[in-house]
């Protein structure tokens, strides 16, 4: 399938089964000599009663730019114009917890600060 078609139709079998983790899986084994584009994604499958399968790629998410990492943190602004902070820290270390917390939030403090001073009317 080369950049020019839109889309291919092939024969094969399927085969749908249940693992062990009660999740589905479905192989498809296309029984045509046919040459195309490999690719993988996130897909909304819709399995009907009557055997018939419909599958939708879906939309990757974009991710926001941090505009601060640290260790433990990052600061980044939304597309819908809100600012996020995420810490982290691993549970075997909760005893770091509030110290790391203190001096990661200050930091963060101290470089909005700065990034605001070279703002224009700021």
């Amino acid at each position: 399938m080369g950049t020019k078609n839109t889309s291919v139709t092939l024969d094969g079998f399927a085969t749908i089964e249940m693992l062990k983790n009660k999740l589905h899986r479905v192989d498809f084994h296309c029984t045509e000599d046919v040459r195309m584009e490999g690719f993988s994604g996130t897909f909304s499958v819709q399995a009907m009663y009557d055997g018939n399968i419909y599958v939708t790629e879906k939309a990757r998410r974009k991710r926001n730019r941090p505009l601060f990492r640290q260790d433990n943190s990052s600061l980044s602004l939304g597309r819908n114009g809100r600012y996020y902070f995420i810490f982290s820290l691993a549970e075997e270390r909760i005893e770091e917890l509030p110290e790391r917390l203190k001096k990661e939030t200050a930091e963060v403090v101290r470089k909005i600060k700065e990034m605001r001073r070279c703002l224009p009317n700021s």
